[in-house]
């Protein structure tokens, strides 16, 4: 597969790219069921399979900003880009942003396909979905029950689930 080569090249793991591979195919599923709005599916696609290329270099939230930069080595759209900038948590805002050393600005997900390939991240650990309930409980464990992470997952899910109906 041309796309998995490019996450082998960039030195992804054979864990991360099979977590890609799970957050593209639970995506697109989405994407496919999703009627009241527009969505690029090829775009939903390839922002599932890259949205962790920067876990070649970085394990940690600044991930996202590394994987921005690979994909701008290689050419990746600016749509794409979006994608693998504000796929972390539910959307990260500013000063949380600050308080966890990344440049202050928002990395909230602002079109469909970034949401939904977001959305499709927070129900997958590592090749496996879970479901929305398991999901929510991982984001209470490893945030805190008062984090606003929380709510911006919530909001996420409503959100996307509305737009199915």
């Amino acid at each position: 597969m041309l796309d998995e080569k490019i996450l082998i090249e960039a030195g992804c793991s054979p864990g991360v790219i099979a977590h890609c591979e799970a957050v593209s195919r639970t995506a697109v599923n989405f994407a496919e069921r999703i009627k009241r709005v527009t969505v690029d599916r090829e775009l939903v696609k390839l922002g599932g399979l890259f949205h962790d290329i920067g876990r070649s270099r970085s394990h940690d939230i600044h991930h996202a900003l590394a994987g921005v930069k690979i994909g701008r080595e290689r050419g990746f759209s600016e749509p794409l880009l979006g994608i693998i900038e504000r796929h972390i948590g539910a959307g990260i805002t500013a000063a949380e942003a600050e308080r966890l050393g990344l440049p202050k600005k928002d990395y909230l997900p602002i079109t469909p396909e970034e949401k939904i390939v977001s959305y499709a991240d927070n129900l997958t650990k590592g090749a496996s979905v879970m479901g929305f309930e398991e999901a929510l409980e991982r984001f209470r464990q490893v945030l805190g029950p008062g984090h606003e992470g929380i709510g911006l997952f919530l909001r996420q899910h409503e959100e996307v689930q509305g737009w199915m109906k």
